[in-house]
């Protein structure tokens, strides 16, 4: 069932945004490879260490596009998270303008009260945000809407990264 939007949606789009709906996972083929690099976002977390934390997603990042065949994004981790009163920014995802690479920008702290944010939050925006490329260089869509098949893609990637405890 699509989410409300879809009715205004033109017919383009709607075709668009049914394509993106029918793909739930993106399989990584050698996804336990990549179980360092998270475990080094995590720690970067922990160390609360904007820099590190930059450092850690964007080799993250990298080799999660790298296994994917796709494009590499630009990385950039600032502090606390803006906000308005919908509610705060958690990442934001750049297209590719001209020659430039597509940006993934996240934020480390939460708006309010600063704290960095909880790792598997972090994660869950860091794959969201790779999603949206994802549907641009991998999956060729030519936009990249919200649908329940978008999300099923991000917790595909999550389950093959985060391993159960």
């Amino acid at each position: 069932m699509p989410f409300p939007y879809y009715a205004r949606l033109k017919p383009r789009d709607k075709a668009i945004y049914r394509k993106s709906d029918a793909i739930a996972e993106i399989e990584l083929p050698r996804a336990a490879r990549l179980h360092g690099e998270v475990a080094a976002v995590e720690a970067a977390l922990v160390e609360a260490d904007r820099a590190l934390v930059e450092r850690s997603t964007r080799a993250l990042c990298d080799s999660i596009l790298i296994e994917l065949e796709a494009p590499r994004v630009r990385v950039r981790v600032l502090s606390a998270r803006p906000s308005s009163g919908w509610g705060e920014t958690h990442g934001e995802y750049e297209p590719v303008e001209g020659a430039r690479r597509a940006r993934v920008t996240l934020w480390m702290r939460t708006a309010r009260h600063k704290r960095v944010v909880a790792f598997r939050t972090y994660l869950r925006t860091v794959l969201h945000e790779l999603c949206h490329h994802i549907d641009y260089e991998v999956l060729g869509l030519e936009d990249s809407f919200h649908t329940q098949g978008f999300f099923k893609r991000e917790s595909s990637l999550f389950k093959q990264l985060v391993p159960p405890d």
